[in-house]
């Protein structure tokens, strides 16, 4: 028996050692609910986990995106519903202008009434807004610049290659104002290399209004807005640079890329062909239930563009939710407790820690009884 060396003793202290730092570990574990919860716990399970978690917080704050993407839809389709309504209106009265039985006195007040449909129209386009951003006024829509002032482009096609492309343009105007059909177009370089959707001089162009319409043989469009008054450039070489940007873009996925934009429309009156309308004759009438009827397919258009953008955004939700539903599983998998199974495991600690105070007391009292040798 020794007395400096109390070996009983250094074994028992340090099972009981062990059992308590076990008994922590399960404690943290039942107390916080997740298996990991120090990096030494799991060093490659805690890494897996922090990625997954930041990727279900980031699909999380996608599905949320796409509801404010329809939302932002589900705004600007109203509004166009009643710019829609109003166009229809004005097509009554152009039918009811268009009429013999009516005289030109009769066809003013008609027009009073279509004046202050199309200043509403103009209104409603240019003030609706979500959060702050303007919807309707072109905002939204694809951007594209030409070199020269006075020039303007309205509109141009989704599919168009985006670049540079030279043209000059010879305008004529009637005395009105308006574009006539001897306004020339003549076309320069091709457009960008390799481009087959470029415009050349096999492209149809056509006038109304201040705007030139130029279409290539896939039926892609730009329209130019030429001012009588501020256009200094005809007969030049001038340059469109067509961007792609400037539709409101919505990240619909946690990764850098995943995004969805959504171009909405420039609505106006010149991009509707109806800024001209003038039912205050019989043939202003006429040509006028033709313009309507442009108009009228035109917001349609615009329509049916928003409804394929909303349920494409209602589709990309259920996607996110799938995928947010199955990185939780996989997060769960990785991060949460069996709470079953450790409580069994801290139960058995609590008695491995209870026997081992109790053996570390016992092994403590055998020197004791070196004592009695002593007397």
């Amino acid at each position: 028996m020794k007395v400096n060396y109390n070996l009983q003793a250094i074994i028992a202290n340090k099972s009981l050692s062990i059992s308590e730092n076990n008994l922590a570990v399960s404690s943290t574990r039942l107390s916080s609910g997740y298996k990991i919860n120090n990096a030494k716990d799991n060093p490659s399970g805690i890494a897996i986990a922090k990625r997954m978690n930041a990727q279900l917080k980031g699909l999380n704050k996608a599905i949320q995106n796409a509801t404010d993407g329809i939302s932002v839809i589900q705004t600007a389709e109203g509004a166009l519903a009643e710019i829609q309504e109003m166009v229809q209106r004005m097509n009554e009265l152009a039918v009811k202008a268009a009429t013999g039985a009516l005289v030109d006195d009769d066809r003013a007040l008609v027009m009073e009434e279509v004046s202050q449909l199309k200043d509403e129209i103009a209104r409603v386009a240019a003030t609706t807004d979500f959060n702050g951003q303007k919807l309707l006024n072109g905002e939204c829509d694809l951007k594209g610049y030409t070199s020269e002032a006075g020039a303007t482009i309205e509109y141009y096609s989704d599919d168009i290659q985006l670049g540079t492309y030279s043209l000059a343009i010879t305008p004529v105007f009637d005395a009105d104002g308006n574009l006539t059909d001897d306004t020339s177009v003549n076309f320069g370089a091709a457009g960008p290399t390799g481009d087959e959707l470029h415009f050349d001089a096999n492209c149809v162009t056509k006038v109304k209004g201040n705007t030139i319409t130029i279409t290539d043989a896939l039926q892609n469009e730009v329209r130019i807005a030429i001012d009588q008054n501020t256009f200094t450039g005809a007969g030049s070489a001038m340059t469109l640079d067509l961007t792609g940007i400037g539709a409101m873009r919505f990240q619909i996925g946690a990764n850098e890329g995943q995004v969805l934009p959504i171009r909405i429309p420039t609505i106006s009156l010149s991009n509707m062909e109806i800024d001209t309308l003038d039912v205050s004759t019989a043939e202003g009438a006429r040509i006028g239930i033709g313009q309507l009827a442009a108009a009228n397919d035109y917001i349609s258009a615009v329509r049916s563009r928003l409804g394929a953008y909303q349920n494409r955004l209602e589709n990309t939700q259920e996607s996110l939710e799938a995928s947010s539903e199955s990185v939780t599983s996989a997060y769960s998998s990785i991060m949460d407790v069996d709470m079953a199974t450790e409580m069994t495991e801290y139960t058995k600690l609590q008695v491995l820690t209870q026997a081992g105070t109790s053996m570390l007391a016992q092994a403590n009292e055998r020197p004791q009884q070196l004592l009695q040798l002593l007397q």
